[in-house]
């Protein structure tokens, strides 16, 4: 397992319909080492800290693995790492082997799972296309978010090693299907709720599905 980029960006406005929005979704692949600190890696910021960012969602990875399938899908070839908006490009970590409370480390840097990614428009706007985020919803091709549990500088072509695989815990996959097509899976939620490293915003979600 390797860490194939970093890739980090600074929040910029952009025209959306008709409408100007700040959006910190174009990240570019950076040379060197770069410090990932609690929140973000230095040099990278997000725009709309309601929906993006903070402890639970410091950093967001996603699979190489999964450029090849997007390609074919959208008949592209132009794809560069930081396609998705991702600020690690990893390699040899598929979302139905990941398990959220998984512990990696990266250089100097310990990293948590804490969920998978619900796509919003803004990724439609990075890829050009308004039709996207579903696509990508449905795919489960999700990619996953991360918090730090420990800072350090992390970079390119640095290996990635599992420190903690909890084997009780849901994979990232069977928790995107659980949140967007067990909406009425009540057991399937409290099994969630009794993962320690869930993200705050997840647990919350599936605590009213619960009470509901």
């Amino acid at each position: 397992m390797k860490l194939l980029a970093v890739c980090v960006g600074q929040p910029k406005e952009v025209t959306y319909r008709d409408k100007t929005v700040m959006t910190g979704i174009f990240k570019e692949p950076v040379e060197g080492r770069v410090m990932l600190r609690q929140t973000n890696l230095d040099g990278d910021r997000q725009a709309d800290l309601r929906y993006h960012g903070g402890g639970d969602k410091a950093v967001y990875a996603y699979p190489f693995e999964h450029y090849a399938y997007w390609q074919e899908k959208l008949g592209r070839s132009d794809f560069k790492y930081g396609q998705f908006g991702e600020n690690l490009t990893t390699e040899g970590l598929l979302e139905e082997e990941v398990r959220i409370g998984e512990v990696l480390g990266i250089g100097g840097a310990l990293l948590q799972v804490t969920q998978p990614r619900t796509p919003c428009f803004k990724l439609g706007l990075k890829m050009g296309q308004d039709t996207f985020p579903p696509l990508f919803l449905e795919s489960g091709r999700s990619g996953f978010y991360l918090r730090v549990l420990r800072e350090g500088e992390i970079g390119a072509g640095d290996p990635i090693e599992i420190v903690e695989r909890p084997t009780d815990c849901l994979t990232v996959r069977e928790l995107w299907h659980l949140m967007h097509y067990e909406t009425e899976n009540r057991e399937g939620a409290k099994i969630a709720l009794a993962m320690p490293a869930l993200s705050q915003a997840w647990r919350e979600t599936l605590e009213e599905r619960v009470r509901k």
